[in-house]
């Protein structure tokens, strides 16, 4: 479409779409926003969803009629399929893979997680604004609570997770790297990437309500302290005041599972401890001449 010069006078609108293999009716199509109706209903739905992450359908749907919405079940699960949530609880054939689709098993079951860059988690989210809404892709780093990258879309395309996995990537890699089974974490493009990263990827089982409850928690968190306190007027101001947010979760907000410290202390100061201590160690080694696998496996450990 960008390719498309509707002043030309060498060649007609027909004969340049035929050339570049688009349909001509294209040409003229002019997307249609959402209605103010659509709007308020997914916006209901994501509220209801962030506090209740174990309603399905059914149940979001009876909560929506309480609240006097007109509305119908596959109304419902239209709307949660276009902004990319569903229900943490079991449903039936969950065992079933979808075809086609590279799957990996869930590593994190029974892992402690005690170190920077061992554990990264990705997710993606609904971010309403005013007039609609927005998706939001962010990577974690499951240790610190540190945000390593994230990204906003219009849709969701691709294209937008690869820039934050590239984002991340460009500074370090993990040992694991956990997301869900959605289309876009089984897709080629992503999986190669990590693959070419040399990291093991984890994907949640079907239906599990705590494979990524520490994602969930941050999404929740972000949503109750920044996106409902704001009414973001457009993509713009999204992406202004989630910057805000990032940067304030990662090197100010303390937390107490960390020992009222900020994600980016624990992050960047322990991983430089844990790199400095390695150093000395491997130095020590070598002037002892110590170079064998298991004697430095025995003492880094």
């Amino acid at each position: 479409m960008a390719l498309i010069e509707r002043e030309a006078e060498e060649l007609s609108l027909s004969m340049q779409a035929e050339l570049l293999s688009l349909s001509r009716a294209s040409l003229y199509y002019r997307p249609v926003p959402p209605t103010a109706e659509e709007i308020a209903v997914k916006h209901r739905i994501d509220e209801i969803y962030t506090a209740w992450p174990f309603y399905g359908s059914r149940k979001i749907t009876e909560q929506l009629r309480r609240e006097d919405f007109v509305i119908n079940r596959k109304t419902v699960q239209r709307h949660m399929r276009e902004m990319g949530i569903a229900g943490i609880t079991p449903g039936p054939n969950l065992s079933r893979r979808a075809q086609g689709h590279r799957l990996f098993p869930y590593l994190l079951r029974d892992l402690v997680i005690e170190r920077p860059n061992q554990v990264w988690g990705v997710d993606i989210t609904y971010i309403r604004l005013l007039g609609g809404w927005l998706y939001l892709v962010a990577i974690i780093d499951w240790f610190s609570r540190y945000i390593l990258s994230w990204e906003l879309d219009e849709t969701l395309e691709m294209p937008f997770v690869m820039e934050a996995v590239e984002r991340a990537l460009s500074e370090k890699a993990p040992e694991i790297w956990n997301s869900d089974q959605g289309s876009h974490f089984t897709s080629p493009q992503y999986i190669d990437r990590l693959q070419q990263a040399g990291v093991q990827i984890s994907m949640d089982g079907k239906g599990r309500a705590l494979d990524n409850i520490l994602t969930e928690r941050f999404w929740r968190t972000l949503k109750y302290e920044e996106v409902y306190l704001h009414d973001y007027a457009n993509p713009r101001q999204a992406r202004s005041g989630l910057g805000s947010y990032f940067d304030f979760y990662n090197y100010r907000r303390v937390h107490q599972s960390l020992d009222y410290r900020t994600p980016a202390e624990v992050y960047f100061q322990t991983a430089s401890a844990r790199q400095k201590r390695t150093t000395v160690i491997e130095s020590t080694l070598t002037t002892k001449g110590e170079e064998s696998t298991l004697n430095k496996t025995l003492y880094l450990s």
